[in-house]
Order: C-alpha cells, then sequence, then structure tokens
C-alpha cells in the first residue's frame, strides 16, 4: 500500500519501544468498566479552593492569558513562585532570570532532561519512580540507572530508604544528573537532612547535575520536613527545582507547573521547553500566582484533610490484611501483598476491581528491577472521605 513505512522499520521510535499504554490509563478505563472506586492514578476528586477557581474566570473574563502569555511564564507568577521560595525556604530567585514556568511538573521534567543531557550520558534516578522519568531520560537518548529505595522497619513503622553506598557506589564518570524526588512518588518517602547532605556531598564533589522533583513539598506528615537539595551548601548553581499547583491546589488538569534554578540552568531548560509546548495555561497563570499567596491557613488545611484521609485509608488496607509502608508524604499509600497470599502485583491489580471493587497501581511500572517492585501496590487518598470509606468497606472482604 502505497504511503505505508517498511516493514524493515517500526513506526515508532526505538528509544520508546519500551513505553506503551501507561498503566494509568489502562486502570483507569478498567475502572470505569467495571464501576470500581478509582484509587489508581493521583488526581483529587473534587476541585480544590473556590476564590482560586474564580480567579481563573476572572481572568479569562478581563482576557489576561487568552492569546500568548510571556515564553517564561507571566510576570505576576514568576513573582509568586520566588516569593514562596523565598518565604517558605530562604532561597532568593529573580522571578525575571530565575523562574521559568513549564505545562505542569510532568513538562519541567522532560524539558530538563531534553536540555541538560547529551546521548550516553547516565541519569541516577531514585526506584521506585515516576514512569515519566524513564520516558524523558530515553527521548534525551541517556540512560538510566536506577537506585533501589528498599523496605526497612523503623521505630516510625514500615517505611522504604534510601542506600546511600549504593548511590554512591552507582555514580560513574559517565554519570551527568541526579534525579531526585522527595517526598517520594509512590513510596511516600522524604528524605531526611542526613540523607539529603549526603546526596548534596555527592553532588559536589563528582561535580553533578541534580534536577529535584518537589510537588508534593506541602504534603508531609508525622513530623517530617520538606527541605530543599537547593539549600544545601553548594547546591543553589546546580539544581533545578521542580514544582507544581496541580499537586498543591487540587486543579491537576489546569498543568501549571515551574521551574527554579540559576539563570544559565533556567536558560538551558527554557531552551527545549519553548519547543515543546511554547506557552500553556495563560489565563490559569494568573490564578495560580493567587493561589501561592493564600495564607499559611490553607497549607495547613490540606496537609491536615490529607492525613485524615491517609490514617483512613492505611487502617482500612491494614485491615484488610495488607501490610501497610505508611507515608511520610505525598498522597500515596504503598502496601505488600504478600500477606494475602498474594506476589504480582500486576495479576492483583487486574483482578482487584472484580473481586473487591477497587482500584489499584502495581508498583512493578515504576521499576526497572521488575522482580524488586512485584509484590508492592499502590492506592491514593486524595478522594472524598465518604469514597475512601466505601473502599475501606469493599477491600474487608479480601481478609475473609
Amino acid at each position: 500500500m502505497t504511503g505505508m513505512t517498511s516493514p524493515a522499520r517500526t513506526v515508532l521510535n526505538s528509544r520508546l519501544t519500551e513505553f506503551g499504554t501507561t498503566i494509568f490509563a489502562e486502570m483507569s478505563a478498567l475502572a470505569v468498566r467495571t464501576g470500581a472506586i478509582n484509587l489508581g492514578q493521583g488526581f483529587p476528586d473534587t476541585d480544590g479552593p473556590e476564590e482560586i477557581r474564580e480567579a481563573a474566570v476572572r481572568a479569562l473574563r478581563d482576557g489576561r492569558g487568552n492569546q500568548y502569555p510571556p515564553g517564561p511564564g507571566v510576570p505576576e507568577l514568576r513573582t509568586a513562585i520566588a516569593e514562596h521560595q523565598q518565604r517558605r525556604y530562604g532561597l532568593s530567585y529573580d522571578p525575571d532570570t530565575e523562574v521559568l514556568v513549564t505545562a505542569g511538573a510532568t513538562e519541567a521534567i522532560a524539558a530538563s532532561m531534553l536540555a541538560l543531557l547529551e546521548p550516553g550520558d547516565e541519569v541516577i534516578a531514585l526506584e521506585p519512580y515516576y514512569d515519566s522519568y524513564a520516558a524523558c531520560i530515553a527521548m534525551a537518548g541517556a540512560r538510566r540507572v536506577p537506585v533501589t529505595l528498599r523496605p526497612h522497619e523503623t521505630p516510625e513503622g514500615n517505611r522504604f530508604r534510601l542506600d546511600l553506598d549504593e548511590l554512591r557506589d552507582a555514580v560513574t564518570d559517565r554519570t551527568r544528573l541526579l534525579l531526585v524526588n522527595t517526598p517520594h512518588n509512590p513510596t511516600g518517602t522524604v528524605l531526611t537532612r542526613e540523607e539529603l547532605a549526603a546526596v548534596a556531598e555527592l553532588a559536589v564533589e563528582r561535580d553533578l547535575l541534580v534536577v529535584t522533583d518537589e510537588v508534593y513539598e506541602h504534603l508531609v506528615f508525622d513530623g517530617a520536613e520538606h527541605l530543599p537539595l537547593a539549600t544545601f551548601p553548594g547546591m543553589r548553581g546546580r539544581t533545578v527545582t521542580i514544582g507544581s499547583a496541580g499537586k498543591t491546589f487540587s486543579f491537576t488538569g489546569w498543568k501549571v507547573g515551574w521551574v527554579t534554578a540559576a539563570p544559565e540552568l533556567v536558560t538551558a531548560v527554557r531552551t527545549a521547553k519553548q519547543f515543546l509546548t511554547y506557552v500553556s495555561a495563560g489565563p490559569f497563570q494568573y490564578a495560580v500566582a493567587e493561589a501561592l499567596a493564600l495564607p499559611d491557613s490553607y497549607f495547613t488545611g490540606f496537609r491536615a484533610d490529607m492525613l485524615a484521609k491517609r490514617d483512613l485509608l492505611a487502617a482500612g488496607l491494614g485491615d484488610a490484611g495488607f501490610t501497610v509502608f505508611r507515608p511520610a508524604g505525598t498522597y500515596f499509600i504503598t502496601t505488600d501483598i504478600r500477606p494475602l497470599g498474594e506476589s504480582d502485583g500486576f495479576a492483583f491489580c487486574r483482578a482487584l476491581p472484580e473481586r473487591a471493587g477497587v482500584v489499584a497501581i502495581p508498583n512493578a511500572v515504576f521499576y526497572d528491577h521488575r522482580d524488586a517492585g512485584a509484590p508492592f501496590v499502590r492506592f491514593a487518598f486524595c478522594k472524598r472521605t465518604g469514597v475512601l470509606e466505601e473502599a475501606v468497606q469493599r477491600l474487608k472482604g479480601l481478609a475473609g
């Protein structure tokens, strides 16, 4: 047939052949088909603050952002991001040269990988990792090197921990960049001050760039503290920090994220970003600028609400027979299915909607070492309390 490619070559770029339809799409479709409660994909089932939604409406009506906004982002939002970093962490950024607005954190990650990596560079990522990391590294022609977070019993309960010796051993002469996620999705781990100091020391010693995904910065529990890696000695000039409005303000569909970094790093990331979306989310940028200026009571209340939901779902999962890794951050709970007599997370999650009317995600999709993640399953608790209560009731049948 005319127009068809040669059978000797597949249509898809070979760098992406390992990436098919995401597990999130598969499991969400399964939730719709079975009528199951979707605790798989990490998006809230309610909108964020009404005054911020109204701010977006006001921007639309006033004609702000309906045409192309400035490439780096509207000045109001860049200023609000800089003020947020200063107020929260004592980090000073110039809104004009050190802040870049992106189409969500996912684009920020993609633009950072495309801008900062050469083919053949190695990128160390904490495994399990958010699935777009692997795809973005592949699109840049680089090689991912996973360092696995492993479960441990701690005084605070079952938690996943970073092995600093394993991290150090993973660095080679080809290592260009560390990709760090804290609070960590999917395990809920929040790296401690001591762990972050060791990561910073390694980055300085080996002259590595660091990209930090900090989208869950406002969701930390049990006395854990979010500490941006850019605040550590030697890190301000080598760290690209990524944030997001979606996770903090429950407007994930707006796709407003950002990068803060030294001017030369922001310039590099912007160079790639301008050929991805160019610009996006014009009116929403003005609304997010107002959101970042909300009083501390908003952030405190948001965290308290998620903490109560975490505890509700964690208790229910424990009662259902799972081993629960109570997260110190994010809005995800990782569980071990082996106490239920199961060991294959994929099979378990594909059967769970029919067995219990609930959808979850197999953590193995976040691993290169699939066997290491096989018995772990992730549930999201960023849902209405009534939905979580119903899910807990449905899951009780597993224990029997």
